[in-house]
C-alpha cells in the first residue's frame, strides 16, 4: 500500500513512462506528453463539433478526461495495443488490473477530493460518448507519431499508421474527418512551412 496523499506525486512519474514500448522509436515519448496531445486534440474535436457542425460537446470536459485517460498505466505500465486485445482473456484480464490501478492512485487522495477523480481515471457508462471523443483523440495523436516517425525515415510504424487510419476510418465521425482534412498536413510540414501564409 502506498503511502497517504500520493496521488499528485504520482501523477509526476508520468513523464518516465515511455510508450510504443515494441517499436524502434527515432524519438521517445512519453506518457505525459502523450497525455497533454490528447487533451489538445479532445478539446479540438469537441469545439469543430459545436462550431462546425452544430452540436454541443463540452470541449473542456474533453480536455480534462483525456488528461486523465492513460493515469492508470503509472501502475500499470504501457501494455503495447497488440498484446492488450490479443485476446478477450487479456483484455478482460487488463480492465480488471486498471480498476485495481484506478482505486490504489484514489487511496492518495482525501475522498472528498477523490470523488471529484472518480470518473476521470477510466471510461464511465455516464460519459461513454465524451470517452468516445477521448478514444478519437488518442488515435489521432497515436496517428501523428506514425507520421512523425515516418518523417524520420523509420519504417517501424508504417503498419501501425495503416491500422490506425483504419480504426479511425471506422468511428465514422465527422469531427475526426475534418480533423484529418483540415489540420494534419500541417504535421509533415517543417516549421518553416508552417509558418509561411498564402499570398
Amino acid at each position: 500500500m502506498m503511502n497517504n496523499n500520493h496521488f499528485y506525486a504520482m501523477l509526476s512519474r508520468m513523464k518516465y513512462i515511455n510508450r510504443w514500448g515494441l517499436m524502434r522509436n527515432t524519438r521517445n515519448e512519453n506518457l505525459c506528453e502523450h497525455s497533454l496531445e490528447v487533451a489538445f486534440i479532445a478539446h479540438a474535436l469537441g469545439i469543430i463539433n459545436n462550431e462546425v457542425y452544430g452540436g454541443s460537446v463540452p470541449a473542456e470536459r474533453l480536455a480534462v478526461l483525456a488528461m486523465y485517460h492513460d493515469v492508470t498505466e503509472i501502475i500499470t505500465g504501457d501494455m503495447p495495443t497488440p498484446v492488450k486485445y490479443y485476446s478477450p482473456v487479456i483484455r478482460n484480464a487488463y480492465k480488471e488490473v486498471e480498476q485495481v490501478a484506478k482505486d490504489e492512485l484514489l487511496t492518495g487522495l482525501p475522498e472528498s477530493i477523490g470523488k471529484h477523480y472518480d470518473g476521470l481515471l477510466l471510461e464511465t457508462e455516464e460519459e461513454k460518448i465524451l470517452w468516445h471523443y477521448v478514444k478519437a483523440a488518442d488515435k489521432l495523436s497515436a496517428l501523428i507519431k506514425c507520421i512523425e516517425e515516418q518523417q524520420m525515415g523509420n519504417l517501424d510504424f508504417a503498419e501501425a499508421k495503416k491500422t490506425i487510419e483504419e480504426s479511425l476510418e471506422d468511428m465514422n465521425m465527422p469531427e475526426v474527418e475534418y480533423y484529418i482534412r483540415e489540420f494534419l498536413p500541417a504535421y509533415k510540414m517543417t516549421i518553416d512551412e508552417s509558418g509561411q501564409r498564402d499570398e
